[in-house]
């Protein structure tokens, strides 16, 4: 009887030990399973995060690209108004030129008035030339500001990825 009852104590020991190693065995893959949880559902919203910057960043994209075309085309008007004030002008001058050169007396006086007439329309050509040139740079600094400062903020962008 002795017998037996050192195995039946072996065996209980042994169920004692099979439980206790299943026990542990649970608990690690409880804290495995959790940390794995813990760990995607971290990377996901690292993820989602991600994807929210990159669709605010295409969004800022696509204003600056609205605001290019805004002020695109308000010079355009101001460029259109001013070519017509511009030609509204030459026609003005010229035809008041044409009446003049009508009232020259003698081809002295006709040709005095003629070459001022002449170097009158060079210099307001010139001078128009010029300004249009201010015009058309002017504009396309503030044409390029908007999508500039994207492509700007691109490049920082790219500069704070790590790998």
């Amino acid at each position: 009887m002795t017998t037996r009852t050192t195995s039946k104590s072996a065996a209980t020991t042994e169920t004692i030990d099979v439980t206790a190693a299943i026990q542990d065995a649970t608990a690690k893959v409880e804290t495995i399973v959790a940390d794995t949880q813990k760990n995607v559902t971290e990377q996901f919203e690292k993820l989602s995060k991600g994807f929210e910057g990159l669709t605010a960043f295409g969004q800022e994209n696509l204003d600056a690209v609205v605001k290019s075309s805004e002020i695109a085309a308000k010079a355009a008007e101001g460029i259109n108004s001013e070519i017509s004030a511009y030609s509204k002008k030459a026609f003005e001058d010229g035809v008041a030129a044409a009446q003049d050169l009508a009232s020259a007396k003698t081809m002295t006086e006709l040709f005095e008035k003629q070459t001022a007439f002449a170097q009158s329309a060079f210099e307001g050509f010139i001078s128009q030339a010029t300004k249009m040139n201010e015009i058309y740079a002017a504009a396309a600094k503030d044409i390029s500001a908007p999508i500039g400062a994207r492509v700007t903020a691109a490049g920082d962008a790219v500069k704070s990825f790590s790998l």
